[in-house]
């Protein structure tokens, strides 16, 4: 499957990045990793990755902002009790939660509970893309030391 990807070069890469970062589980580190060994330019990869797994995110958020539950249990497979025990936290952190959105499982869900309850999608997508950027230089940093 990483094949397909890497086949299209950095667009394979957004794609890859815009999966993961949706409903749909898929890891587009691996893909990220194998362009960066290939010799494709880090900040290149970093900002395809970056923007294709925000747009991901986005999708997740507007599925919450929706605001249908029987589409949020069908797509997303998260009770509507999930969501609402995310509640007093998010009352706290706000949109500032979203940085966490790189995090598996947990992350789609606070996503998905922030545009559900319309918190700030401009401040929600700023901090979502601070959190995807710092998960891929982590990997970046990974790919530098073992090369």
């Amino acid at each position: 499957m990483v094949d397909f990807f890497y086949q299209y070069g950095l667009f394979g890469l957004f794609l890859a990045g815009f999966l993961s970062g949706s409903v749909f589980p898929f890891n587009s580190e691996s893909v990220l990793s194998l362009l960066i060994y290939s010799g494709f330019d880090t900040m290149s990869s970093l900002a395809a990755a970056t923007a294709g797994n925000t747009l991901g995110g986005i999708s997740i958020y507007y599925l919450g902002y929706l605001g249908k539950m029987e589409w949020i249990e069908k797509y997303a497979k998260v009770k509507p009790e999930k969501i609402h025990a995310i509640l007093p936290k998010l009352k706290r952190y706000g949109s500032l939660a979203a940085s966490l959105s790189f995090v598996p499982i947990i992350g789609d869900v606070v996503i998905l509970a922030l545009g559900f309850f319309r918190i700030s999608p401009i401040f929600t997508v700023l901090f979502m893309i601070i959190g995807k950027i710092a998960r891929y230089l982590v990997v970046i940093g990974l790919m530098k030391m073992v090369m």
